[in-house]
């Protein structure tokens, strides 16, 4: 499965995750592809989990680690950066079926590349 090579964890990504990231924008694009709503789920999982860590937090440290010691995060939200115009055409109001993405998801999806957006 993608996701075991792409995730460490429940809580990590793997260093991988931020090469991928583009090409899984890409994919997820795709109206047909059989596998979309997993490759939506994967770009929010990595989305979720690229946010810094509140380092004065001790429960953000202890469950995701410092931002320090995980690098694949600050990576991740240059990737979304990099990508930001493909993946909000992506999310485009109708370019996914309701069922596919929630509101919440997109949402996490759209602080991926606007960092500054508040959540919903």
């Amino acid at each position: 499965m993608l996701e075991n090579v792409l995730m460490n964890s429940v809580f990590h990504m793997s260093a991988v995750m931020p090469a991928v990231l583009p090409f899984l924008i890409r994919l997820a694009a795709v109206p047909d592809i059989a596998v979309r709503s997993d490759l939506v789920e994967l770009l929010v999982v990595a989305a979720e989990l690229s946010l810094p860590v509140d380092a004065d937090d001790e429960r953000q440290v202890l469950l995701f680690g410092k931002d320090s010691d995980h690098p694949e995060r600050e990576w991740c939200r240059a990737a979304f950066a990099a990508h930001a115009s493909d993946l909000r055409a992506l999310l485009k109001e109708g370019t996914f079926p309701d069922a596919l993405i929630s509101v919440d998801d997109r949402e996490s999806l759209l602080r991926a590349v606007d960092p500054q957006r508040c959540p919903s």
